[in-house]
């Protein structure tokens, strides 16, 4: 009976070890925190944004860190070429509680990853059905909902990443994202 005892005691005293230090890795603060911001336009569509916000720190963002066009393959995405997932971390979602038009184009209610793909002159906007990837780097243009360009904007200095609306008219917003020197606007309307 003891020696039955002695290995359960050492399997749960290790069990108990490997949960406080899975804890202690969650607990962790994380070096681009998580943001969230939401709008409500019309009379009951909301719209929700939910980020990372990496920081500025001195580096040059456009066309380096965040480099132009697809970013190139690497170990993650098999070395196949993947969008900016638009932010740090878990890839950036927008979650739409009923059907808009973004940009002209219609898109269905429900929670999309969003992902950039970004040039000096025009931003493609990717709305993708899969919403629940860490990064890009498993992006597959299969699950596009939709595909927008807009242009970028000049800005004032944002060190951290952030989303947010403006334009506010009743029945639609403009949303942006505005990091460093940079604004990439994107127009919302209710949807009939």
């Amino acid at each position: 009976m003891r020696k039955t005892v002695l290995p359960i005691y050492l399997l749960l005293v290790l069990a108990l070890l490997f949960s406080e230090s899975l804890q202690a890795q969650n607990n962790k603060v994380r070096l681009s925190l998580k943001a969230g911001v939401s709008q409500t336009i019309g009379v009951d569509t909301d719209i929700t944004i939910v980020y990372s916000r990496p920081g500025v720190k001195g580096r040059k963002i456009w066309g380096d860190l965040v480099p132009y066009g697809m970013a190139p393959g690497n170990k993650y995405s098999k070395n196949n070429p993947f969008p900016w997932r638009a932010g740090a971390n878990e890839n950036t979602t927008i979650e739409f509680s009923k059907n808009v038009i973004v940009e002209g184009e219609k898109l269905n209610a429900g929670k999309y990853g969003v992902y950039m793909i970004p040039s000096e002159k025009e931003w493609t906007i990717i709305f993708s059905n899969k919403n629940d990837i860490w990064g890009s780097y498993l992006y597959d243009a299969e699950n596009d909902a939709l595909r927008i360009n807009v242009n970028p904007q000049n800005a004032d200095h944002q060190e951290w990443l952030q989303y947010g609306f403006e334009k506010l008219a009743g029945t639609s917003a403009t949303a942006y994202l505005h990091w460093e020197k940079i604004k990439i606007p994107f127009n919302i309307e209710v949807s009939e």
